[in-house]
């Protein structure tokens, strides 16, 4: 077996030699051969890495178009095109809000019914019972986006209120709909839009930005509030005294004078004398939305009899102008935040003569209760959007109801009135 191994490696020697010789011999054909399959080696080697630069580069242009398909589908899928908040860019928004301020400030409800079109009678008081506690706003910002028309906004104003009797100042942000009129001035259009609008409006202030904003100046108002114990009880008084003050002013206007009360009193002793139906009284059941104080008097201030739990139902003895409604508890008179009650029932009674009636009956129309306004709106003469205005109903203000209609329209009594109100804004 040795010999044998040794045999072949013999063999493979005397080989190897008989090549090399062959090589020497014919070195003029070996070295082009030699010379021809390295260039062929480079060559192959070259268009490879070329191939595979390619692909990368092929690739990373492919993910790039990818990427930017999407980019572009995520920006062409928003409902509301996003635009830069922009800080003080348009002087004439700026004078307008700066003029609309300081009407607020001195009370100059005829500069700011000129300015702003959705301005009610209840406004114009509170307007003019809160100036008597402003001394001015001595800083006034106004961030815009673009509305759904052209030269329209959305602003959102950052103010700083300045009140006569503390030194600090409290800021504030509230939003606008600015427009254009047919002489190219600009007004607030402050409500009197339509849905389109009002929902761009909301889209437009849950962008990024405006709510960095928001958020700072909410911030910046609680900080404030709670570094500073003057201010804060100020603006607790200030919000329940305006609420008061605004209620008698209300009260007083629906108060007859005293020729008129006078001979309200003799039709009613006349109508009683003749009358054998008896009287009739309306009695209005309500229940907590939450849990609320239960207090001696219509004031934040007043002792706390107790705690009004969710559902718990009471009757209703007055609902007054100021915010709160007096209700019977425990066999007395007491106090909850009219804000805080919804109506369960209404039931007329009579207290002698004929048997319990089963509605209020107002006129020709009958109630079957009330509903509350969601969102300002307007009340219209009929069931349409181009009927006349009666005016608008405010957000937290109870109407009577009558009956709500399958067409999306309610029928309620609205200043002694048959009126109408888009059933989405009411509940």
């Amino acid at each position: 077996m040795k010999q044998s191994n040794q045999n072949k490696l013999h063999m493979l020697k005397e080989k190897s030699i008989a090549v090399k010789d062959w090589i020497m011999d014919n070195t003029k054909i070996v070295m082009p051969v030699v010379l021809v399959v390295c260039v062929l080696i480079t060559i192959f080697v070259a268009i490879n890495a070329n191939q595979k630069e390619a692909l990368k580069k092929e690739a990373e242009e492919a993910a790039a178009a990818i990427a930017g398909q999407e980019e572009s589908a995520s920006v062409e899928g928003l409902s509301t095109p996003v635009y830069e908040l922009e800080e003080n860019a348009y002087p004439e928004i700026n004078n307008i809000i700066k003029t609309y301020y300081d009407a607020q400030a001195s009370g100059d409800v005829e500069t700011i019914a000129s300015l702003n079109t959705y301005l009610n009678d209840i406004e114009k008081i509170r307007i003019q019972e809160m100036s008597k506690y402003i001394e001015g706003y001595p800083v006034l910002n106004v961030y815009t986006k673009p509305g759904l028309a052209e030269n329209t906004y959305v602003a959102y104003v950052y103010s700083e209120v300045k009140f006569t009797d503390v030194d600090q100042e409290l800021p504030g942000l509230k939003t606008y709909y600015i427009g254009q009129d047919g002489d190219g001035q600009y007004f607030i259009n402050d409500g009197t839009y339509d849905d389109t609008v009002r929902n761009y409006i909301k889209e437009v202030t849950l962008q990024d930005d405006v709510v960095d904003l928001n958020n700072k100046v909410v911030v910046e108002y609680n900080d404030l509030l709670a570094e500073d114990d003057e201010l804060n009880e100020y603006v607790a008084y200030l919000k329940e005294k305006i609420n008061e003050d605004v209620g008698v002013i209300l009260a007083k206007e629906e108060t007859p004078d005293a020729a008129q009360t006078e001979e309200t009193e003799e039709e009613t002793a006349e109508g009683a004398e003749e009358s054998t139906e008896g009287t009739v009284t309306t009695v209005t059941m309500v229940k907590a939305t939450d849990v609320v104080n239960i207090r001696t008097s219509d004031s934040e201030t007043a002792d706390k009899i107790d705690k009004a739990q969710v559902g718990q139902e009471f009757k209703l003895l007055e609902q007054r102008g100021n915010g709160w409604s007096r209700i019977e508890y425990n066999g007395q008179d007491a106090y909850i935040k009219s804000e805080y009650l919804e109506t369960v029932s209404e039931e007329t009674v009579a207290d002698t003569g004929n048997d319990a009636a089963e509605s209020t009956d107002t006129g020709s129309e009958t109630v079957s209760g009330t509903v509350t306004v969601k969102e300002n709106v307007k009340v219209r003469t009929s069931a349409s959007t181009t009927a006349d205005s009666l005016g608008t109903a405010y957000v937290g203000e109870k109407l009577d109801l009558i009956m709500k209609q399958a067409d999306g329209w309610t029928k309620v009594k609205y200043k002694g009135q048959t009126a109408f109100v888009k059933s989405d804004y009411v509940e």
